[in-house]
């Protein structure tokens, strides 16, 4: 761990961390890559293991959901403007309620019910086609914007940090 240059007793500086100023594209691919983790964890757990599939099912589903809300309400929204692409935009947002509503679906769910492991299934591929689509076309387009990506990634992990959510 790297310390500041003075010895006056300040903490040191921290390593890089969500609560960390980092740029909006690299907060939204961290939460990819958690959530990628998640769903590896999840197909990881044999068939009998209904009561941590539950869990980390329903956690799965918060970090989607807390993901959804700070792209729809902050990252969305600023590069639209900047990118001028209804069409790319627009096929996000119609995926995220697609997954919203597939989200909702396992969350009402008990642990063993019918369908349940292969609703987790296909959030799972629906993730893996949206995140695609994000750091394969949009990410790219949003980079050779004038967007303060820093600035934007302040505020949504701001607004992440106060989503309040149930536990799970």
């Amino acid at each position: 761990m790297r310390t500041t240059s003075q010895s006056s007793g300040k903490m040191p500086k921290p390593i890089p961390t969500e609560t960390a100023p980092q740029d909006a594209i690299a907060l939204l691919t961290q939460d990819h890559e958690n959530v990628k983790a998640l769903f590896e964890q999840y197909e990881e757990l044999g068939d009998r293991a209904h009561v941590s599939k539950h869990k980390l099912a329903l956690q799965i589903c918060q970090e989607l959901t807390k993901h959804t809300m700070i792209e729809e309400e902050i990252f969305y929204p600023a590069v639209r403007q900047a990118i001028k692409d209804d069409d790319i935009m627009d096929e996000s947002l119609v995926e995220h309620a697609s997954a919203k509503d597939l989200i909702a679906q396992i969350q009402s769910m008990e642990p063993g019910d019918d369908l349940f492991d292969a609703k987790v299934k296909v959030l799972s591929e629906m993730i893996d086609h949206h995140v695609e689509e994000e750091e394969g076309e949009m990410f790219p387009k949003v980079r050779k914007t004038k967007l303060d990506l820093e600035e934007l990634g302040e505020a949504m992990a701001a607004r992440k940090e106060a989503i309040e959510l149930p536990p799970v």
